[in-house]
């Protein structure tokens, strides 16, 4: 006779391993202790096996049941419930250890050999910043849309638009790898495409060409009140058309002065991607005195008051002030080419 909730909830103490059965080789062991637990003896190419199915009550008799049936197909295919119960653990281990930043480390260490040595450290800068404190530990198989572009609207909201984009991108990328070795099935990112807009351009304050020499005729005059550092570094700016939050920033090793170009890597530009800056006689002799004036180990133009750290960007906007381009006092001058 088959059980019910009542004789597996009145069952009572009995030696280690007495039995109550339910049929089809499902049965409720009882222990001396009290516990009840669901077995199931099955024979498997004519071996006799034993599969445990829980802890009663914490496994009810309805569910006992459930995994029960499905028990008896896998045997009836010549399945081992057993060993099939052994291969989804193992895939589930796996799949847990197959997060996020373990794979997109792969993918980084695969693509680096292709890269340049800046672009390599600013991709995996935007990984390890951005993406891996959210959706790193989390297996890659568990990452939903809606988990990936909450990640890339966060980035958005604090006006890193373009990033943005591209942590959508190096996504796309990353899953693709993931499924070609096998670990994913699905690369969500690509739904995701258009998804994350574009900003209107907006443009910065700029001296226009026509308006260079009287610039340069009103630096000139100026010389003599402004910082050496400072006026130099205006200069430079005005030399090489760059931006003051690209200028101020620039490190000793983006400069070849054997090849004369400058490379500002993508992490300081405003569109994400490496910058060459050519490099005139004049440019040249400016960094050479600058090196000359502080020998900073870093920082092309570094700060005064901290030497850990580059100029301000307030140190050119005050120099500017003083020369009278009040129109220009925005947070990122530049030259206009």
């Amino acid at each position: 006779m088959k059980l019910t909730v009542k004789k597996c909830a009145a069952a009572k103490r009995e030696k280690d391993g007495a039995k109550i059965w339910d049929g089809g080789g499902l049965y409720l062991e009882l222990h001396s202790n009290g516990r009840k637990y669901w077995r199931y003896k099955y024979r498997i190419l004519g071996v006799e096996k034993l599969l445990a199915l829980g802890v009663y009550p914490e496994t009810s008799l309805a569910e006992a049941r459930e995994k029960h049936a499905k028990a008896r197909k896998l045997v009836q295919q010549n399945i081992d419930p057993n060993q099939s119960k052994r291969d989804a653990k193992r895939v589930a281990e796996q799949e847990a250890e197959n997060t996020f930043e373990v794979i997109a480390r792969e993918w980084h260490e695969m693509k680096r050999p292709d890269w340049s040595e800046i672009n390599a450290r600013t991709v995996l800068d935007r990984l390890e910043r951005d993406v891996f404190p959210i959706i790193g530990k989390r297996p890659i198989k568990t990452i939903t849309h809606k988990q990936l572009l909450d990640l890339a609207n966060a980035v958005k909201e604090r006006g890193a638009n373009e990033l943005a984009k591209r942590i959508i991108q190096m996504s796309r990328h990353i899953f693709q790898y993931a499924i070609v070795t096998g670990r994913a099935d699905k690369n969500i990112s690509e739904d995701l495409r258009g998804l994350v807009k574009s900003e209107p351009q907006t443009h910065f304050a700029a001296i226009e060409p026509k308006d260079l020499p009287q610039f340069i005729a009103d630096l000139r005059n100026h010389k003599a009140k402004l910082n050496r550092q400072t006026y130099l570094a205006v200069e430079f700016m005005m030399l090489t058309f760059v931006r003051t939050g690209e200028m101020i920033k620039a490190e000793w090793g983006e400069f070849d002065f054997d090849a004369k170009m400058w490379l500002i890597p993508a992490r300081r530009m405003k569109m994400n991607k490496d910058h060459l800056v050519p490099l005139s006689r004049q440019a040249l002799d400016i960094l050479q005195e600058l090196r000359s004036i502080h020998n900073h180990p870093v920082y092309v133009f570094p700060s005064r008051n901290n030497r850990r750290n580059h100029m301000s960007n307030n140190t050119i906007l005050m120099a500017l002030d003083r020369m009278g381009y009040h129109s220009l006092l925005s947070s990122d001058t530049a030259m206009a080419p």
